[in-house]
């Protein structure tokens, strides 16, 4: 299967720039390219896209607006969003990852992880840069324990196992890393994600991860 990436940015440089790496490789291609907020959720719902490579500041509508309104359509569920960008701080991270973005990183990220972190996010993956982790704990940390406590009714859905899952998620385990950890196989351990994600109405594992944290179930340095 062929990725379709749509790169919304409103310079022109850097989209070509990214244009050149992705259509380098055999297993992804550019489909799209927005300058604009506005422009992206529109070729979003034109062309098949699988993945939109999405800046921040960017006119008409910014990519935050932009990711919570694509992530809120019926018709664009299964579009994946990695955020790309220069601002990484503690307030654009977790407004992204709360917008529905599956990954947040900077643009000064290495192009080979750019391209692998393009085929885990399409697989269900999260990818946050390091700075992007620490300030998504730094911020629930800084929330007060009865927002947790009054998450705490969302765990009873989840079965013992679903549990174990939320928390291995939670601690950055890949599938492949969850089946190992469990003794499962890896289409069982895909199996028992996808239904976290279900029970919990999270779009991702980067929601399964600030549920996790904000519900007690992982604490930073767990």
């Amino acid at each position: 299967m062929t990725i379709r990436v749509l790169l919304a940015d409103d310079q022109a440089l850097l989209r070509a720039t990214f244009r050149l790496l992705i259509d380098s490789t055999t297993d992804m291609e550019v489909v799209g390219e927005a300058a604009t907020g506005a422009e992206a959720l529109a070729l979003c719902g034109i062309e098949r896209v699988d993945i939109v490579l999405m800046d921040i500041r960017m006119p008409e509508l910014d990519g935050i607006e932009a990711t919570r309104r694509i992530t809120a359509a019926d018709d664009l569920a299964r579009v994946k969003i990695l955020i790309l960008t220069t601002f990484e701080t503690e307030d654009l991270i977790v407004e992204a990852l709360r917008a529905g973005a599956s990954a947040y990183l900077g643009k000064d990220v290495d192009p080979a992880a750019l391209l692998d972190g393009i085929r885990k996010v399409v697989a269900g993956d999260t990818l946050l840069s390091p700075f992007a982790t620490r300030a998504l704990i730094s911020r629930v940390l800084e929330q007060p324990r009865v927002e947790a406590l009054n998450h705490g009714a969302v765990l009873d859905r989840l079965t013992p196992r679903e549990r174990q899952v939320l928390e291995l998620v939670a601690l950055g385990l890949s599938n492949d890393q969850i089946a190992q950890r469990l003794n499962i196989s890896p289409t069982t351990a895909k199996t028992h994600v996808n239904r976290t994600m279900m029970k919990l109405d999270a779009r991702d594992r980067a929601q399964l991860v600030i549920i996790a944290y904000e519900t007690g179930v992982v604490s930073p340095g767990d």
